[in-house]
C-alpha cells in the first residue's frame, strides 16, 4: 500500500512510521509512506501558507492553493478529485482524507475499508484549518480521532496510519492476530499473561493452563464480556444484539450462513434489524435477510453511499436489478460444511500465493474479473496447490468470508485438487473457530457435486448478487 501524505511537518510523519511494526512494514515493501512539505508549492517569496480569515475571527487559515497544488504533484494510481486520469484507465475517486475535528468518529470499520485500498492520501490541516474550496474540490473522506482540537493533524494521520497497515497482509506476521484483538465482533479483547506463571503473588488464571482449546477460547470469552459490559457498555448492547441477530438467523443456517459468519467474525454491522441488512466496510458489500423483500427508495436510503455489491434473496433481486446502475451478477446457493470435522488432505503442497501468481489468478478466474482476483491475491487470501513445483489450482476466499475462486489448470484436473484445496480452506476456518460455507452458482454442476462430495449441504432458497 501506498499512503501520501500532505503536511507542513513531513519529519513528524516520517519519524513515526519507521519505527517499530510499520518501519519493517516499509523495509519488506508492505508499506510505502511518502510524504509532501506543502509548504514547497508556496508561491509566497517566505514560503507562506497562510492568511487571515474572511468575515474575521482568531487565528490563521492555511490557503487554497499550495494544497492544491501539492495534491497536483502526487502521482496517483485512480481518478482523482482534480480530474486527472490513471494510464490503467481505472476511474474509481482517489480516497483523500482530511483529518479533523470536524470529520466523523474513525473506527475499526474505517480502517477496515481503508486497509483495501492501494493508495490513500492524508491531508494534515494546521492553524485554524484549511480553506473550504480546496477541501470540497479534492477530499472524498473527513475523519476525527476524537472530540477534542490538536495543534496540527499529523498526529491523527498516524493514528489512523497504524490502524491501517496493520490490517495489510503481512505486516502483523500473523494473519490471525487482527481477527482477535479489540473491537472485533464489538468485545474488547480479554485480558492476557505471560511468564513467569506466578508473579508477586499472583497466578496465571488455571484455565488457561490446562492445555484445553475450548476452556481457554470459553474463559477468554467471558472475561471479554465481562470487561466490555463494565468498560464499554454501548459496545457491549452492540454485542447483545449481535448474539440476538444470530439466534434467530441460526433457525435457518444453511440460507442465512452468510450474515451469521458476518456477525459471529465480527466482520459485518448491524445496520437495520427489520429487515436484517448487514454493511461489510471490508468489502463495501451489503447482506440482506433471505426473507426481506422491501421498498426500494427505502432500501437505498437506509445502505451506506459507498457500496460495490448486494446479495439478497432472489425475490427481492429480480426487485432491485431495475434499478438504474444496479447490474445483476449471478444467483447462488449457498453451501455449509456443518461437521466439526477436519478433512485429510492426500496432496500436502498448498501454498499461499504472492504476487507473483497474481496475473495467473486473475487470468484464470473468470467470475469476479481480473482486477478482483488480483486484489484477493493481495489480500492473502488465495492459496495455490503445486504438482513438481508447478501450480495447478488455486482457492481463495472472498471479502464477505465464503469459500470460493476454486479453479484446477486443465492438464491437472480429476486428480483430487479440488477437494484437496477445498479440503484445506475447509480446515483453516475450523481452526479458526468458523462455520466453512462457499456459494455455487446456479448451473455449476460439476461444484455440486463436488461439495456433495465433501459432506457440504445446501440451502433451498436462491441468492441474487447485484453490483453498481
Amino acid at each position: 500500500m501506498k499512503i501520501d501524505v500532505l503536511t507542513l511537518f513531513p519529519e513528524f510523519i516520517e519519524s513515526g512510521v519507521h519505527t517499530s511494526i510499520l518501519g519493517r512494514a516499509c523495509e519488506n515493501g508492505l508499506l510505502n509512506v511518502n510524504t509532501v512539505n506543502i509548504r514547497d508549492f508556496s508561491k509566497d517569496k517566505n514560503g507562506r501558507v497562510d492568511d487571515y480569515t474572511y468575515g474575521g475571527g482568531a487565528g490563521m487559515l492555511m490557503q487554497a492553493q499550495p494544497v492544491y497544488d501539492a495534491f497536483k504533484s502526487l502521482k496517483l494510481n485512480k481518478e482523482n478529485a482534480a480530474g486527472d486520469v490513471a494510464a490503467d484507465g481505472i476511474t474509481r475517486k482517489q480516497r483523500v482524507i482530511y483529518v479533523t475535528p470536524q470529520g466523523k468518529p474513525f473506527k475499526q470499520s474505517d480502517a477496515i475499508s481503508l486497509s483495501k485500498e492501494d493508495e490513500i492520501v492524508f491531508l494534515c490541516g494546521h492553524y485554524e484549518g484549511i480553506d473550504e474550496r480546496v477541501l470540497d474540490k479534492i477530499v472524498t473522506d473527513r475523519l476525527s480521532i476524537g472530540d477534542y482540537v490538536l495543534t496540527g493533524g499529523e498526529l491523527p494521520a498516524l493514528v489512523m496510519i497504524d490502524a491501517i497497515a496493520r490490517l495489510i497482509p503481512g505486516v502483523l506476521g500473523n494473519e490471525t492476530s487482527a481477527d482477535v484483538e479489540s473491537f472485533y465482533g464489538d468485545l474488547l479483547e480479554y485480558p492476557q499473561y505471560t511468564r513467569p506463571e506466578i508473579w508477586e503473588g499472583e497466578s496465571v488464571p488455571c484455565e488457561l493452563l490446562t492445555g484445553n482449546p475450548k476452556e481457554v477460547a470459553a474463559f477468554r470469552r467471558s472475561k471479554a464480556e465481562i470487561l466490555t459490559k463494565k468498560v464499554r457498555p454501548d459496545l457491549y448492547e452492540k454485542y447483545e444484539l449481535r448474539n440476538k441477530c444470530i439466534k434467530e438467523l441460526l433457525k435457518d443456517k444453511r440460507n442465512n450462513i452468510q450474515l451469521i459468519e458476518a456477525l459471529r467474525r465480527g466482520t459485518g454491522e448491524i445496520i437495520c434489524t427489520e429487515p436484517l441488512i448487514i454493511y461489510m466496510p471490508c468489502d463495501e458489500l451489503v447482506l440482506v435477510d433471505t426473507n426481506a423483500v422491501m421498498d426500494v427508495k427505502e432500501f437505498f436510503d437506509i445502505i451506506p453511499d459507498n457500496i460495490h455489491s448486494i446479495v439478497v434473496s432472489k425475490e427481492f433481486g429480480d426487485i432491485l436489478k431495475d434499478v438504474p446502475g444496479l447490474e445483476k451478477s449471478c444467483d447462488v446457493y449457498n453451501y455449509v460444511y456443518t461437521e466439526n470435522v477436519h478433512h485429510k488432505i492426500k496432496n500436502k503442497d498448498i501454498r499461499l500465493l504472492d504476487e507473483k501468481y497474481a496475473d495467473f489468478v486473475g487470468k484464470a478466474y473468470e467470475l469476479g474479473g481480473y482486477e478482483y482476483a488480483v486484489s484477493r491475491v493481495r489480500d492473502g487470501v488465495v492459496y495455490g496447490i503445486f504438482e513438481d513445483g508447478e501450480i495447478a489450482g488455486f482457492i481463495g476466499c472472498h471479502g464477505e468470508g465464503s469459500i470460493g475462486m476454486l479453479y484446477i489448470d486443465e492438464k491437472h484436473r480429476h486428480k483430487g485438487y479440488a477437494a484437496d484445496l477445498e479440503s484445506f480452506m475447509f480446515n483453516k476456518d475450523l481452526e479458526l473457530g468458523r462455520i466453512p460455507y462457499g456459494q455455487v452458482v446456479l448451473g455449476n454442476e460439476a461444484s455440486i457435486k463436488l461439495q456433495e462430495k465433501m459432506g457440504v449441504y445446501g440451502g433451498d432458497k436462491i441468492l441474487t448478487w447485484l453490483h453498481l
